[in-house]
């Protein structure tokens, strides 16, 4: 916890404001001692302590304090100062001593206990910052959190399950005592514990949609798939208006084969705002996928595609690609890989797609100048010089092949078989190109090549 800027105020007008006092004074009395100028030196030095803090002079801060301290080192407020400024220059063993100093002084002031915790924290001194923290915990409750935090670095990690137990018990569920509670069980790895906290949470919260979310997802995690299933059904009983549950329930019903379950679960993902892009697609590439074995259900993906709508990834979009590949549909594959790659139009992977589609669709010319634009962003690709060698052959344009084929080669490393390709469109555009020799010399480099590969 951070100490707040009034608290510097405060031990300024404790050190500062003079008690009040009844008795009658003579002014015409000259002073018999010179306290008056000790406590007058005293202040300007202190408030040229804080005015060089306040323009991050530190050692000038410290300089000042240090001559405080030989003026009257009854007053704690400098040690706590000195700290302060030590830690802003990153002397750390100095802080510590001069906040011992503080703390010796007055064992239970929360300022001074909280700013040695700092230092502790800053040196790692994890043992000393758990035995500071344990003295703040009587101020502020918050502290707690805090020592479990420092019980998780020293590995004392039933201490620190034990403390979060009693936050949640006090306060009720946190998602940053969650996330302490997670990393405990991570670096133990033990999973039944975690599990059975959540099993305990749902059992009393019945209502409790986030505790059902977890467990299902921990289930899953650990293979138990027939109790996330067990969850993910009684959650939905338990909230029938619940949209989340579906994101687990469309899966295992998939799995099931109660493919009508599993679609009308889909269904609510995809109409659900409040679930992300990224989920939905996830959901729609998996039924993709799942129709690609069960081509029965074509009618419902095309119904879920229409439900998709705007929102397709990059993802989807080259999934269904794919999907209407394995149909043979290269034209619908075709149009969905172009959308796809109007979203991410520097993928590779999509612009190989779409070239070799569009060589098979007879769409020469687009293949030509397609290739010739990925060329310029991927010039080392050789594949993008053999589509375009392809497309030129094809366009009876055999000298723009030759130039892109010829250049290619140097790009090809252990590959054969695409070596061969190139040898024979070579062949191919020497021959358009009227140059039988060299077609026939290419043509038998082909053939060795492929004979090695037999």
């Amino acid at each position: 916890m951070k100490l707040k800027h009034y608290i510097v105020l405060i031990l300024i007008g404790i050190v500062f404001i003079p008690q009040m006092s009844y008795a009658q004074v003579d002014f015409n009395k000259r002073p018999t001692d010179d306290l008056g100028d000790v406590e007058d030196m005293f202040q300007e030095s202190f408030f040229e302590a804080l005015k060089q803090n306040g323009i991050e002079n530190y050692q000038r801060a410290v300089d000042a304090l240090l001559k405080c301290e030989k003026l009257d080192n009854s007053k704690t407020v400098i040690y706590y100062e000195l700290g302060k400024n030590y830690i802003a220059l990153k002397n750390y063993g100095a802080a510590e001593d001069a906040l011992k100093k503080a703390v010796s002084k007055e064992p239970e002031n929360e300022w001074y206990l909280d700013q040695l915790y700092e230092v502790y924290n800053l040196q790692g001194d994890t043992d000393k910052a758990i035995k500071t923290v344990k003295q703040l915990v009587k101020y502020h409750p918050d502290y707690r959190q805090d020592l479990a935090e420092l019980y998780i670095k020293s590995k004392e990690y039933k201490d620190a399950l034990k403390l979060l137990d009693q936050l949640d018990k006090e306060f009720g569920i946190n998602p940053d005592r969650d996330a302490l509670r997670n990393e405990i069980y991570n670096i133990t790895g033990k999973d039944d514990d975690r599990i059975e906290n959540l099993e305990q949470r749902v059992k009393a919260d019945p209502q409790n949609e986030d505790a059902y979310l977890r467990l299902i997802y921990r289930y899953s995690e650990t293979g138990n798939t027939k109790k996330a299933f067990e969850a993910s059904k009684d959650l939905l009983k338990a909230k029938p208006e619940s949209k989340l549950v579906h994101l687990a329930l469309y899966k295992f019903y998939l799995d099931a084969n109660e493919t009508e379950k599993a679609i009308q679960s889909m269904k609510t993902v995809l109409s659900t705002p409040e679930i992300t892009p990224e989920a939905k697609a996830k959901v729609f590439n998996d039924f993709v996928n799942y129709v690609s074995k069960h081509p029965e259900y074509e009618k419902d993906l095309v119904e879920l595609t229409a439900m998709v709508g705007t929102e397709k990834s990059t993802k989807t979009l080259t999934e269904l690609g794919q999907y209407h590949l394995k149909l043979d549909d290269k034209p619908k594959a075709l149009q969905y890989f172009e959308e796809a790659l109007q979203q991410d139009p520097n993928n590779f992977m999509i612009i190989k797609d779409v070239l070799l589609l569009q060589l098979d669709l007879n769409m020469d010319e687009k293949a030509a100048k397609k290739s010739q634009e990925a060329l310029d962003l991927f010039p080392a690709q050789p594949v993008l010089y053999l589509i375009n060698g392809v497309a030129n052959n094809k366009l009876n344009q055999p000298k723009k092949a030759i130039q892109k084929l010829e250049a290619g080669l140097d790009y090809i490393i252990d590959d054969a078989k695409m070596e061969s390709d190139f040898y024979t469109q070579l062949s191919l555009a020497y021959k358009l190109d009227n140059n039988i020799p060299k077609s026939q010399a290419f043509a038998k480099k082909a053939e060795t090549l492929t004979k090695q590969q037999q």
